[in-house]
């Protein structure tokens, strides 16, 4: 593994480009604080270089925090957001530190849905984001880097991406909740009787609970044999 030294690109950070995106999108951005020793860690244990984007916010960002926090962009970690990138994927998408991972969790958001790089255990446009559903527990194409989807995160209109999965009075709910935990919601979202998200019932619970939860669904249903 490359010492974190090795990692810091101080001629050409990709935390320029990143930051200027942030100052000119159309969604809101928040960009929580950094702890430098986490980050540093953090940075270490993912080993990517600072010239890229991911790299860049792992290592100036305690995490991004999209549209009051409905989307959440993996950093170093920080206090309401307590999870880094490459903890929160260790003994998911690979066992231990300096392996090359068949994908990455980047992000995930309120309801539930997960992005991940393609590391080649998803198919082979590695290197492309793919979306894990809620609605339907299906690992969705993107077709999209991970530079692309800062910018569909930042622009896109996320209203028409989540459409019938955002609720009446959702976003004064999830701005309160922290970024390791999700709504989960009953019936399923993926079910005939889950449709109508006004009509289910909803409970916070964990992220990784929900995660496990979402795998354990997919191999009942007999999407992963």
């Amino acid at each position: 593994m490359k010492k974190v030294e090795e990692l810091i690109d101080k001629n050409d950070p990709g935390w320029v480009i990143v930051e200027d995106w942030i100052k000119t999108a159309k969604n809101k951005v928040e960009i929580l604080p950094v702890d430098a020793v986490k980050a540093k860690d953090a940075l270490y244990k993912t080993q990517v270089t600072t010239r890229s984007t991911m790299g860049a916010v792992v290592f100036m960002t305690g995490g991004l925090l999209v549209d009051d926090g409905w989307i959440r962009i993996l950093g170093s970690g920080s206090s309401g957001f307590d999870r880094s990138l490459p903890d929160w994927n260790k003994g998911k998408s690979f066992n231990e530190f300096g392996e090359n991972p068949s994908f990455l969790l980047i992000a995930d958001d309120a309801i539930g849905g997960f992005y991940l790089l393609n590391g080649g255990g998803l198919g082979t446009d590695v290197g492309k984001i793919y979306y894990f559903s809620p609605d339907n527990l299906e690992y969705e194409q993107l077709d999209i880097t991970y530079s692309e989807f800062l910018g569909f995160c930042f622009n896109n209109d996320l209203d028409k991406f989540y459409e019938g999965n955002r609720w009446n009075g959702w976003r004064e709910e999830v701005s309160k909740i922290k970024g390791d935990q999700v709504f989960n919601f009953y019936p399923f979202l993926w079910t005939a009787e889950g449709s109508d998200i006004n009509k289910s019932s909803r409970k916070v619970i964990p992220v990784e609970e929900q995660y496990s939860l979402n795998l354990d669904l997919r191999k009942q249903l007999g999407f992963d044999k």
